[in-house]
């Protein structure tokens, strides 16, 4: 993916909002789309797990791979291309039934089912939020693919304790791929996801979240995959907050990211990742810590 970058020139190039000083190569996300697709049909088959990761995943990569290109030709992509394709893609899995049902009463009562239009749209406003969430973290070597990594690696442990194994095998999967794309990303950066790469892999945690934990939960272990996904949706809060108080347009790329203030107090690229990764790890253990206790 790297040669065919450089060879018909989609590549991420200098700028005010890069930290990078050459243009580097964009299209790891399809790499990452590709090894996950493969390795899900081949450990776990075809189902609606793998349907909703192929089918929904195709059309965030197809829109981030034309924004990419479009960018790297020095042109602003729009907005609402984006929006209407990634609300698209989050219906997806809510078409194949991979939606959040309801809460389970561990005492009496049973199991609260949600109206069938609250469970749809709760569906696909978190999928629509982590799309958008684990891109805004895409803005420093190394960073989106290691918190990615981790945060995988924690829903694998509990989509494993909750009994969904095709969902462990996926977490499994994005932890390889995403373990696999750091070796070229992690500083200095060889390929860079792009905002294919970042979007597909917010929506496949996001889904991942919803089979694994979301389904049939709980209300204490609602806040796991909140946890396991703790970085980048502390970042986004973070971000849309300054904005708001700044008067800023909310969806407009600025430098109020974490990373991008660690670094202007003056740590190095590795320091931030690695501040970030020890967050994430942090967020990580919690939501195992709170799995464990509610049994």
């Amino acid at each position: 993916m790297k040669k065919i970058a450089i060879r018909y020139g989609v590549v991420d190039r200098p700028g005010a909002r890069k930290i990078h000083s050459l243009p580097v190569p964009l299209l790891g996300g399809t790499a990452i789309y590709v090894g996950t697709i493969v390795s899900l049909w081949l450990f776990t088959g075809v189902h609606d797990l793998t349907e909703a990761i192929a089918i929904g995943g195709l059309l965030i990569v197809a829109i981030g791979l034309l924004d990419d290109i479009t960018k790297s030709r020095g042109i602003d992509f729009p907005v609402w291309p984006r929006i209407i394709v990634y609300t698209t893609a989050a219906i997806v899995p809510v078409v194949l039934d991979i939606r959040v049902l309801g809460l389970t009463n561990p005492g009496p009562g049973g199991m609260f089912i949600f109206p069938y239009w609250l469970s749809g749209v709760a569906t696909v406003l978190w999928i629509f939020a982590m799309i958008n969430m684990v891109n805004f973290i895409d803005g420093v070597d190394g960073l989106a693919a290691g918190v990615c990594m981790i945060s995988s690696l924690t829903l694998f442990v509990a989509a494993f304790v909750k009994g969904n194994m095709d969902t462990a095998v996926l977490a499994l999967i994005v932890f390889g791929a995403c373990a696999a794309f750091l070796t070229y990303n992690f500083y200095p950066a060889r390929i860079f996801m792009g905002d294919a790469g970042a979007a597909f892999l917010g929506y496949t945690l996001a889904v991942i979240a919803v089979q694994g934990t979301f389904k049939g939960t709980t209300f204490i272990t609602t806040f796991i995959p909140f946890l396991a996904l703790g970085v980048p949706i502390m970042d986004t809060l973070v971000v849309m907050m300054r904005r708001a108080m700044e008067g800023r347009e909310l969806h407009k790329a600025d430098k109020l990211h974490t990373h991008h203030v660690l670094m202007r107090w003056g740590l190095t690229q590795i320091q931030t990742v690695s501040f970030m990764y020890l967050l994430a790890i942090v967020f990580s253990l919690l939501s195992i810590v709170l799995l464990l206790a509610a049994g």
